[in-house]
């Protein structure tokens, strides 16, 4: 005659198992606002690394708007296309870099119209943070961009007085007024219907802004009444700030006058992005 011996097997209450994993201790801290932030700027990247074409326009564009310019122009304007690269360069890298910062909004709009920030609103992290995210994985395009055009220029026979520093100064705050300029893209980007919408705009912004400028002659050489608005444009004081930066005589005037507008940029359309954010 056999014998069986049964075993069993004591399971935790349903109560206290759940209890355990609803337990507020067990929960991951929220995050921070700058890992947040930062989280959303990887994401940003990590769509440039799926879709490589998005670099297009911070490497061939630029590549062929400094050659463009300065074989076409640089005889007629300063004698040489060697010399005229000297005072064209720093104005064609901030031509580059402000023009693509409409993409920050085009993105925008795209996430909007797939529903993603429906899904993003009801994460509990920073409000602000999807919004510096884009801004934070734009400043990868603009540097790139940057550092395309200041490569092709000292090929082509660019030197600048400043040196390393100026250059590196020049390009930093070219980059920090972009950070400050996306956020009105990103306000158009929350406002318009669609993304040609949101290009449509930013071209009619940029183009005046860029062209009716001192990137490409001095001003003196304008008429009067031009000069007024290219003197008051901000591109202008940008490229000034920049030029001055790169040939070793930082002008401290036009290097504060640029801070100083960047944070009224972000404090501005930062805000003004928030709230169309929050009623989206």
């Amino acid at each position: 005659m056999s014998t069986t011996t049964e075993s069993t097997t004591t399971y935790a209450p349903a109560a206290e198992v759940l209890g355990t994993v609803l337990a507020p201790g067990a929960r991951p801290p929220r995050p921070s606002a700058w890992s947040a932030s930062v989280t959303f700027g990887w994401r940003a990247m990590l769509k440039i690394k799926h879709v490589p074409e998005q670099l297009f326009d911070v490497t061939a564009f630029p590549l062929m708007m400094t050659l463009m310019f300065t074989y076409l122009f640089g005889g007629a304007l300063a004698g040489s296309p060697t010399e005229y690269l000297q005072f064209l360069l720093p104005g064609i890298m901030v031509t580059s870099v402000v023009m693509i910062t409409m993409y920050t909004g085009v993105e925008v709009n795209k996430d909007i119209e797939k529903g993603v920030f429906d899904r993003f609103r009801t994460l509990p992290i920073w409000r602000p943070s999807t919004m510096v995210g884009y801004l934070l994985g734009d400043l990868l395009r603009y540097t790139i961009a940057s550092v395309v055009i200041l490569a092709v220029g000292l090929v082509l026979g660019f030197r600048p007085q400043g040196g390393f520093t100026g250059a590196v100064g020049g390009i930093l705050l070219l980059l920090a007024f972009s950070f400050a300029f996306s956020w009105m893209w990103t306000m158009f980007g929350l406002l318009m219907r669609s993304e040609k919408s949101v290009m449509g705009v930013s071209m009619l912004v940029l183009m005046p802004l860029t062209f009716l400028s001192n990137v490409y002659v001095d001003p003196s050489t304008m008429p009067g009444w031009l000069q007024v608005f290219v003197n008051a444009s901000p591109i202008t004081h940008l490229v000034s700030a920049v030029r001055s930066l790169m040939a070793g005589t930082p002008d401290a005037g036009e290097i504060t006058w640029v801070l100083v507008s960047s944070a009224v940029l972000i404090a501005v359309f930062g805000t003004l992005t928030m709230r169309l954010y929050n009623r989206k």
